[in-house]
């Protein structure tokens, strides 16, 4: 992932609907990125009822929950939060590869942006860096579902 992060774009966010689907395996960290997301969100002025965030058990589990979100909801956006590591085989790899085509699979389908806010580092370390310590992943994720979401009513008007 690039340290690169994009200047953002003010949005005000108090008429959107948001949801998150947020992995419990590897809970602390997905944890650190929803608090970092949900606010975000909220100091852009989405009010705590129109975000819904659901869990689901692990990361492969995220695009049927987002999917369900994009369909019956009427989100704006769907943010998808999960975080996977490497281990001794490449398991990680393959999860966040079938985890990202999906999502944007979803998105395209149902016409709903979805933000694949799903981590793939090769260590914990690395894991922790993007989601407790200095690269503020959740955030950014955040940022870039408002901007999509605007972006999306935007050009539906």
């Amino acid at each position: 992932m690039s340290l690169s992060v994009p200047q953002s774009q003010s949005v005000d966010g108090a008429t959107y609907k948001v949801g998150i689907v947020a992995s419990r395996f590897n809970e602390k960290l997905v944890d650190a990125l929803l608090k970092r997301a949900i606010s975000v969100l909220e100091a852009a002025g989405v009010k705590s009822k129109n975000i819904q965030a659901e869990r689901v058990p692990g990361s492969h589990e995220i695009p049927w929950a987002a999917q369900e979100l994009a369909r019956a909801k009427d989100c704006d956006v769907v943010i998808a939060l999960g975080v996977l590591i490497g281990g001794d085989t490449n398991h990680h790899e393959m999860v966040g590869q079938s985890v990202s085509t999906a999502l944007q699979n979803i998105s395209l389908k149902r016409k709903v942006p979805v933000i694949n806010g799903v981590i793939v580092a090769n260590t914990l370390a690395q894991a922790r860096a993007r989601c407790t310590d200095k690269i503020n992943r959740g955030a950014e994720f955040a940022q870039g579902a408002l901007e999509m979401a605007a972006l999306k009513r935007k050009l539906k008007s």
